[in-house]
């Protein structure tokens, strides 16, 4: 069996990401496809996919899933053995109540924030419609966290269906500076120091596209999820390892952190090394020894 999954701008499109953490936050595997969104690329890539129109889409056996609930609900049909929902009948009720409401809500919050990962704008003003959207939200996580969160950082203790919905709208909370409780400030960080969601972050930094649209014309902030190791790409080696961390073949980009030479099989994976050099294990792994 084989998964596959279409997405689009990594650091512009929140369904792509609930879509991706879907598999990796539950260690299932599967083939990516992406491309850049509007271009030609993309929707390239989405022949592939039909009757998709929109990313993410994924596909297996023959059959394409076109929605993240759709998606989220046949992973954990296909593969109980991952715990994709709250064991406990109670908690997992609510988590489906939690998934739904953010699945089909928060319009105010969608349309004013639009997930950006590039920027932190600490002087934007919400409008009053915004801050009806996050106090809902605020109280939805206060409610799971309070109730069934208590073993855990996530709104059900363990991570769950519920945290992959609820990713980007945490970060829409760090990029737009938006006001939170105590509660909603220790969720929100624990996302933006998740390994998975930060490597998915660098790979955006690695796309090095700026999508129009998506900017706004703020003064900008520093970004308030973990700070990045000083990685910088570097025109030559030598390098200290001579086969790429990620993929085993021979080096030919190269970055420099602390005076060390380190190499990659291309610039893609040099680069994402470069955003977040901590997110990578295995880069991690030659950096330390």
């Amino acid at each position: 069996m084989t998964y596959e999954l279409a997405l689009g701008d990594y650091i512009y499109s929140s369904w792509s990401l609930r879509g991706w953490l879907l598999f990796e936050k539950f260690n299932l595997p599967v083939k990516t496809h992406w491309a850049r969104m509007k271009s030609d690329e993309f929707y390239k890539m989405l022949e592939g996919f039909k009757p998709s129109r929109l990313v993410p889409a994924m596909k297996f056996d023959g059959i394409v899933v076109q929605d993240t609930l759709a998606m989220a609900e046949t992973l954990a049909e296909r593969h109980p053995e991952a715990n994709m929902w709250p064991t406990d009948p109670a908690a997992r009720a609510m988590a489906r109540n939690l998934v739904a409401e953010m699945h089909s809500s928060f319009v105010n919050l969608r349309s004013d924030c639009s997930m950006n990962l590039r920027r932190n704008y600490p002087t934007f003003a919400p409008s009053d419609a915004v801050l009806k959207d996050t106090a809902r939200v605020e109280e939805l996580w206060s409610v799971a966290r309070a109730t069934y969160g208590t073993n855990g950082p996530w709104l059900f203790g363990d991570y769950t269906i519920a945290d992959v919905f609820y990713a980007p709208v945490a970060t829409r909370f760090a990029t737009f500076n938006l006001p939170r409780n105590d509660v909603s400030d220790a969720y929100i960080d624990a996302h933006l120091a998740d390994p998975a969601f930060r490597r998915w972050r660098a790979m955006g930094f690695a796309q090095n596209y700026i999508q129009p649209g998506y900017d706004n014309d703020l003064p900008e902030g520093e970004w308030t999820g973990p700070k990045r190791l000083p990685a910088n790409p570097v025109d030559a080696g030598p390098s200290e390892n001579t086969n790429c961390p990620y993929s085993g073949k021979p080096v030919t980009d190269f970055l420099e952190l602390d005076g060390r030479i380190f190499g990659f099989c291309n610039t893609f994976c040099r680069d994402k090394t470069v955003a977040d050099a901590e997110a990578w294990p295995a880069f991690m792994e030659i950096y330390q020894k």
